[in-house]
């Protein structure tokens, strides 16, 4: 038997005697072509806009739900890919047959990295090939019967969308965070517009923070001034520079060891002239309003943690080349600071290293094999340059560094202390400082073992303690000096003690400081958006007027950047627009009548197109504003109760829990506290699917093999074994695609079973939350279940119907009712699995009947709907129903067959109580196989592995034996 797809080819639609009206993969596949083309025909899915355009009956209560942004990859889908649109149409469909007006769309996030390597490679347009993957993904999307209004369809490439990126990106430009502005919601901090700055600043309603009169300043001090407010921004910022590549890379681009994931040419830290947008106004909101929206906790936790809200104090450290300013948490053991680290970017280190010669008695394993301070350093930072931040903050690693030559001056204790520079403390993070107290943290612990620098308790350990660092709480001891003693106080008392110490010394002041830093927005690549600004003379920047928008991306003779010497540090990314001066250079009138600018030629992240996204489905076909305001209010305002508003549901891989989602967040309420639009959050409510894995093969040389030709026989044992061509292979579990010869596409599943079949088994695989193991020759089980309806209501051999108008009897009609009373709960709790137990159950009910009651199987028909729209549409034609059942009310139960005593189900994996169902005292085995099987806990308990035998003692047990 093999293991994968070459056994699905083997259908009913091959054997000669398979009655004319069978439900096969062919009739299935032209069910299901035809009902898709009425659905687009007659327009099922448009969902009315109360106003605009796409305007209609829009009723009350709406519900939008939402897929994660898909990247039209060359590969195409496999099966792994649609899990998450699948659920998100059930849950559609479920929602629209309450009454609800369903919003469901889905289009593309078009710019990206692989289309323009594609075109660096062969010399064609990153567009031809971009469209191209669209065309094949919406096709293959399309087969599934998904439930999208079509008509809000589009590419994140396309020049109206592109427009309305660059237009977002210049209210960034035009607006700053006034920290004193009161908010709707009753907090205080908002953007407003900067020409209102300007307007406080020119009638004296506010001045400047360094005291300089407004007035007396010249234009170019005035804009200087303003840029330091601006939400978009250039800055000097430390970047991956890949010069063999030419280009500057993500973190998540760069390997652990500092090269590039691609061609793995060395990677460089360089300061270079960037785009940045001001998110770190944002961060606490962005931390606080996660208590206001239905997230995942872990997802929560994930954007806490990215943020880094953390409360301490500033301190500052007197030395001959200046202060240094330090951030720290704890504040309370400044005592305990016996050597200080800066970050070898601090802008302080030349002076702090200026010496041609080591002071007198500078140990050797200070010096770093030079004879002087500015030497040592000046080594040491361009090493540093070579290693990535994620290299330097590697837990476990050798601890480096170099004496800078100078000492700094600890506030508390007046001692001096030796200033070192080392590559685990970083620019980005705090002050680019720190005071180093080894006794109470292990990486500074690590470093005074290396360098045989002092340490100093401050924090009494518990007794018996043999360890090195103590990072828990404790008394405060040795923390005294004449004017101040923090001995005995607990850690909050001491931090509150030292921190009004300091301030009134005017020695720091307590703080609070944040992990998260600015967003780099500049890329040096050729496919991205466009920046809508030009710069002057000067070399300031100026935003483009909407009149002048979309900036379109111009045709190049040469996608690729240029590339230099893979180990010239200190070469420039130059952009593939760089190289179009008559595209560059170009003549404008910006009010001040006509000048030459200079464009800029790097372009947005692929981020910035999947930032706003969900708003453009609102009303995807304006060209006056962003989204109608009213149009705005209806699909994503606030609902009564509800603090944020945002989409009703958002469905995608947990693998966006940070960036992405931080990034649309931030955009959204920039958006919100300029009055664009109505809800501060973008997504209301957030649900992460699993993923479909799959087994891969491997031969004796350790080569994948293709896991459809594997063979799987029984061993002596009993165990499984597997064979590849006769030879032996081993199995393993993993992330399906080509590379592992694994992968199984939907086009497979629709020629070998048609689209219901597929969507069924997908949905029926386990919770929707938890990643489940793909097994093809299961699929068939999905397939018997819709055969078996199909036969419910059309004579396989006749056509004819086999449906009887008597009433059904009262135990089908209780069965009836506790069906659609558990499967309505199922499907609003998003457990399409369990839901499908429940129909099976009925459904197998109704099997063998010489004629099946209407008043059980339109029921029954109605709710399989949602996981099988194409043959529940053909059945309920075929009932004699003319309209699509897509606005149908979904079935309500009889609350009086409802009363029933159930009995409690022990469900043991491996002899091992897993779980427990509240089931009825009749249910059969067949039905209970299906329930426990289904229940979280054996899913769990199995973990992919296959089942050998399913043991039942109906109604109180069943044993799941696993293979």
């Amino acid at each position: 038997m093999t293991s994968h797809s070459s056994e699905t080819t083997t259908t009913q639609d091959a054997t000669a005697d398979v009655p004319p009206y069978r439900y096969t993969a062919a009739l299935a596949e032209q069910i299901e072509l035809r009902w898709q083309d009425r659905w687009q025909r007659e327009g099922t899915f448009h969902a009315p806009n109360p106003t605009g355009d796409l305007a209609g009956d829009a009723a009350a209560e709406k519900f939008y739900v939402l897929d994660m942004f898909p990247y039209p990859s060359g590969k195409g889908l496999h099966v792994g890919h649609p899990l998450g649109y699948i659920a998100t149409d059930v849950v559609g469909r479920f929602q629209r047959m309450q009454g609800k007006n369903v919003l469901h769309a889905l289009a593309y996030d078009a710019f990206g990295l692989p289309a323009e390597q594609y075109a660096v490679q062969t010399g064609q347009h990153p567009r031809i090939t971009t469209e191209q993957n669209i065309a094949t993904m919406r096709a293959q999307l399309r087969r599934l019967g998904l439930a999208h209004d079509d008509r809000r369809t589009f590419a994140t490439t396309d020049p109206d969308y592109v427009r309305w990126t660059q237009w977002i990106f210049t209210q960034l430009f035009e607006s700053f965070y006034d920290e004193t502005a009161p908010r709707p919601d009753g907090g205080t901090g908002r953007a407003r517009p900067i020409a209102e700055l300007v307007a406080e600043l020119d009638a004296g309603e506010r001045t400047l923070p360094d005291g300089r009169d407004w007035h007396a300043l010249d234009a170019g001090e005035r804009e200087d001034y303003l840029a330091t407010l601006r939400l978009a921004y250039v800055s000097d910022s430390p970047v991956n520079w890949a010069p063999g590549l030419g280009t500057v890379l993500s973190n998540e681009e760069v390997t652990a060891d500092g090269r590039s994931e691609r061609g793995n040419f060395p990677v460089f830290q360089r300061n270079l002239k960037q785009w940045m947008l001001r998110i770190t106004a944002y961060a606490d909101r962005l931390i606080d309003d996660l208590e206001l929206i239905d997230w995942p906790e872990k997802v929560k936790t994930m954007q806490r943690n990215w943020i880094g809200r953390s409360s301490g104090a500033h301190v500052r450290f007197a030395t001959d080349a200046g202060d240094l300013t330090v951030f720290t948490t704890r504040p309370d053991t400044l005592f305990g600071a016996t050597f200080m680290v800066v970050a070898p970017e601090h802008p302080l280190v030349g002076a702090l290293a200026d010496a041609d010669a080591w002071p007198e008695g500078t140990p050797e394993e200070w010096r770093g094999g030079h004879d002087s301070p500015r030497d040592a350093v000046e080594a040491y930072r361009r090493a540093a340059a070579r290693k990535t931040e994620l290299d330097r903050q590697t837990e476990g690693r050798d601890k480096t560094g170099v004496f800078t030559g100078s000492h700094a001056v600890n506030p508390v204790t007046g001692g001096r202390i030796p200033v070192f520079v080392a590559d685990y403390v970083l620019m980005g993070y705090g002050t680019g400082a720190i005071m180093a107290v080894p006794a109470q943290d292990e990486r500074d612990w690590e470093f005074a073992a290396r360098f045989g620098l002092p340490v100093v308790r401050t924090v009494q350990p518990p007794e018996g303690w043999e360890g090195e660092a103590y990072t828990g709480d404790g008394p405060a001891i040795n923390s005294a000096n004449d004017e101040i003693s923090l001995d005995g106080l607990g850690l909050e008392e001491a931090k509150t003690a030292i921190v009004a110490w300091l301030e009134a010394k005017g020695l720091g002041a307590g703080t609070v400081t944040y992990r998260l830093r600015d967003w780099l927005f500049s890329r040096q690549r050729y496919w991205g958006e466009p920046f809508p600004v030009v710069y002057d003379a000067d070399g300031r920047p100026h935003v483009l007027p909407d009149s002048m928008l979309p900036v379109e991306l111009p045709d190049v003779p040469d996608y690729s950047p240029r590339t230099f010497d893979p180990e010239d540090a200190d070469s420039e990314p130059e952009s593939p627009l760089s190289r179009l001066p008559e595209w560059v250079e170009v003549e404008l009138d910006l009010g001040d009548g006509p000048r030459t600018y200079r464009r800029e030629t790097s372009t947005m992240p692929n981020w910035a197109g999947s930032c706003w996204y969900e708003l453009r489905y609102l009303d995807p076909r304006n060209d006056r504003a962003l989204v109608d305001p009213e149009i705005d209010r209806y699909w994503m305002g606030p609902r009564p109760g509800e603090a944020t508003g945002g989409v009703d549901l958002y469905v995608g891989g947990v693998e966006h829990a940070v960036l992405h989602l931080l990034y649309a967040r931030f955009w959204q309420k920039v958006l919100y506290d300029l009055g664009h639009v109505s809800s501060s959050e973008p997504f209301h409510t957030l649900f992460n699917q699993g993923y479909i894995q799959a087994y891969a093969y491997t031969d004796a040389r350790g080569v994948y093999v293709p896991a459809e030709e594997v063979e799987t026989s029984e061993g002596p044992d009993g165990e499984p074994v597997f064979t590849w061509r006769g030879e032996p292979v081993t199995r393993e579990y993993g992330k399906m695609g080509k590379s592992l010869k694994n992968m199984v596409t939907p086009d497979e599943m629709y020629a070998a079973y048609g689209a219901d079949t597929f969507r069924v088994y997908e949905m029926s695989m386990g919770p929707l939350d938890q990643s489940r193991a793909w097994e093809t020759r299961a699929v068939v089980g999905a397939q018997r279940f819709l055969q078996r309806l199909w036969r419910n209501v059309v004579d396989e051999e006749t056509g004819a119907l086999r449906v009887t108008d008597d009433p059904a009897d009262d135990e089908t009609r209780r069965l009836v009712a506790r069906t659609v009373d558990d499967v309505r709960t199922e499907y609003a709790a998003m457990r399409p699995n369990t839901a499908i137990a429940k129909l099976i159950t009925l459904n197998n009910h109704l099997v063998g009947m010489p004629a099946v009651p209407r008043e059980a199987v339109e029921p029954l028909v109605l709710m399989v709907a949602p996981v099988a729209p194409h043959i529940a549409e053909e059945l309920w034609s075929r009932l004699g129903h003319a309209r699509s059942l897509a606005y149908e009310p979904f079935p309500e139960a009889d609350a009086s067959l409802l009363v029933e005593e159930t009995v409690t189900c022990v469900v043991q994996v491996a002899g091992k109580v897993r779980d427990r169902l509240e089931v009825s005292p009749s249910i059969g085995e067949e039905e209970l196989t299906e329930l426990a099987l289904a229940t979280a806990g054996a899913r769990r308990a199995l973990e992919g592995r296959a089942v050998r035998k399913v043991i039942v003692r109906a109604p109180r047990l069943v044993n799941v034996v696993p293979g």
